[in-house]
C-alpha cells in the first residue's frame, strides 16, 4: 500500500553539504516573508560560521532604471529582492566575469559585484541581461552556527550550481522554486504539493 503523508509531508532529507555557489531551497511550510518558496545562492559560508546569500527568485516589482538614473534604455530590467538586510544597497550576480572589473568570484562562472559603471556601459549598450546578469536589493545573512541548526531542521534542501549556471538568472517566483525542486529528484516529489499560498488547496 503506497503512503502518501510519507510521500507528501517528509521532509526529513539529508540537505547536502553547502558551500559558496551553493541553492539553499526553502522547504514547502517555510511561511517566512522573504523565504517563502525562495531560493538562495550562498555567496559566503563556513561551518559553524556566519553565511551570506541573495535570494534568487523574488521580484520586487521595480525595474532597474527606477533605481539607477544612469540606465537609459527603455526595456525594463527587473529588480529582486535579495534578502531583509541591506535593502539600501543593489548587488548583482552575474556570469560576466573579468568584463566586470573588479567582479567577486562565487564559484564555477557565477560573480558577484565588479565596477559599477562599467555594468551601466553594459546595460545601455544593449546586451542582453536575462541569463547573463540579475539586480537585487538587499541579502540574507546568517550569524554564527544559525544556517548550520536551520539545515539540520530541514529547512533548507541544498544542490549544487545547476548547469548552465545561466539557469540560476532567468525565471522568478513560484515557478523558479518549482524547477529548482524537480532538479533535486523523486524523493522531493512530495514538496511539490504544497501551494505558497495554503489557502490555495
Amino acid at each position: 500500500m503506497i503512503n502518501f503523508d510519507n510521500i507528501l509531508f517528509n521532509i526529513d532529507i539529508s540537505p547536502g553539504i553547502p558551500r559558496p555557489g551553493s541553492l539553499l531551497v526553502a522547504e514547502p511550510f517555510l511561511r517566512e516573508q522573504y523565504f517563502s518558496h525562495a531560493v538562495i545562492t550562498l555567496i559566503e559560508y563556513a561551518p559553524g560560521g556566519s553565511a551570506m546569500g541573495i535570494v534568487l527568485n523574488r521580484m520586487t516589482g521595480h525595474p532597474l532604471q527606477s533605481l539607477v538614473g544612469a540606465i537609459k534604455i527603455k526595456e525594463p530590467i527587473p529588480v529582486f529582492c535579495g534578502g531583509p538586510l541591506s535593502c539600501d544597497r543593489l548587488y548583482f550576480i552575474h556570469t560576466l566575469g573579468e568584463l566586470l572589473p573588479g567582479a567577486r568570484h562565487i564559484a564555477r562562472d557565477l560573480y558577484i559585484g565588479g565596477d559599477f559603471n562599467t555594468m551601466v556601459d553594459y546595460i545601455n549598450s544593449g546586451y542582453p541581461a536575462d541569463g547573463l546578469i540579475r539586480f537585487f536589493i538587499g541579502y540574507s545573512g546568517w550569524s554564527e552556527n544559525q544556517l548550520d541548526t536551520e539545515l539540520r531542521q530541514n529547512v533548507w534542501a541544498v544542490t549544487d550550481l545547476p548547469d548552465p549556471t545561466s539557469h540560476i538568472l532567468t525565471g522568478e517566483e513560484d515557478t523558479f522554486w518549482h524547477n529548482i525542486v524537480r532538479s533535486l529528484g523523486p524523493k522531493y516529489r512530495g514538496w511539490l504539493y504544497h501551494p505558497q499560498n495554503p489557502h490555495a488547496n
